[in-house]
């Protein structure tokens, strides 16, 4: 296993995770039938007939409605389009339902239960792979063609959702979405210090645990390769942390601002302009990406405190 994919797969073992992706991310109409009390984890590794052995992602099974039906989530975690995906599921789908017959789980005469096969995309690249696998088999002759087989999944492109939509969703799946896509460290203090917010209460200790695990093995040693990390035991270390890489990176653009107004001033043959330069590439810059980030939702308090900005309210 991938050291990428552990701590992500983590996450995603939180019945409280998988109940936030898909009721903000699928929008499908018998999501809202669901009774999300009994989401169960299912074992994700299957054994065919010859004993040959595959292991999937995450499997979750979930009541739906007032019926003795169940949905099964076939969750797969990907960061590069992969052509064959619709063939890798297809297998994992046939093991699946292997497996619950060989189990017992469902006998003579009982119906196979329906499964959402969802691929949760965080790659840059748009996804190009094909998400019917009727797309990946060539033209069959004149007769054939009804023996094709159908199997879709559903592709959830965490890029492809706008930074509000995110925003608004306010849950921890959310969280994580914008956490992959952030470029700036007060992009991510901002966003980390509400899942602190958000993940305080005693129940959720597990949960606030992996997204520790979560930073410290795969989120942060991605963002600084190389670079070493002290071991963190919760969020608000991860959090107070990287409070300090702001205001180290907050000083480094400080720096980045007084050169062009040293170079403006230079351009220009005036001192005034070496003056103003440098106090504009520092307020000017702050001030619009303070601006910014309130625009999008995020808490003022919060952006303050990131950016190390005084609130001028107070001061009234």
């Amino acid at each position: 296993m991938a050291d990428y994919d552990h701590p992500y797969k983590l996450l995603f073992s939180h019945p409280e995770m998988v109940r936030d992706l898909l009721l903000t991310f699928v929008k499908e109409d018998w999501v809202g039938e669901l009774d999300f009390s009994t989401l169960e984890r299912r074992p994700g590794t299957f054994v065919s007939d010859d004993l040959r052995e595959r292991e999937g992602d995450i499997v979750w099974s979930v009541r739906w409605g007032s019926r003795r039906v169940y949905v099964y989530l076939l969750i797969e975690f990907q960061s590069v389009s992969d052509r064959f995906m619709a063939v890798r599921l297809v297998t994992y789908l046939g093991l699946l339902y292997q497996d619950l017959v060989r189990t017992g789980m469902v006998g003579p005469g009982e119906s196979l239960p329906a499964v959402l096969p969802l691929v949760l995309y965080n790659g840059k690249p748009a996804w190009t792979a094909p998400v019917d696998i009727r797309a990946l088999i060539e033209e069959l002759p004149r007769g054939l063609e009804r023996y094709r087989p159908s199997f879709e999944y559903l592709l959830i492109d965490e890029i492809r959702w706008s930074e509000s939509e995110l925003i608004s969703a306010r849950n921890a799946v959310a969280a994580l979405f914008r956490l992959e896509r952030s470029r700036k460290p007060e992009e991510v203090c901002a966003v980390l210090h509400e899942l602190v917010g958000w993940l305080r209460a005693p129940e959720q200790t597990r949960l606030r645990r992996d997204f520790t695990v979560w930073f410290a093995r795969t989120f942060l040693p991605g963002r600084a390769p190389g670079q070493t990390f002290p071991e963190f035991n919760d969020l608000q270390e991860v959090d107070a942390m990287l409070s300090e890489t702001v205001v180290e990176w907050t000083k480094k653009w400080k720096e980045e601002g007084r050169e062009e107004g040293r170079e403006e001033g230079r351009e220009e043959g005036r001192e005034a302009g070496l003056a103003e330069g440098r106090k504009e590439g520092e307020a000017e810059g702050l001030r619009k990406a303070a601006q910014k980030m309130i625009e999008q939702g995020i808490d003022r308090e919060t952006v303050l405190r990131c950016l190390g900005l005084d609130d001028p309210d107070r001061s009234k």
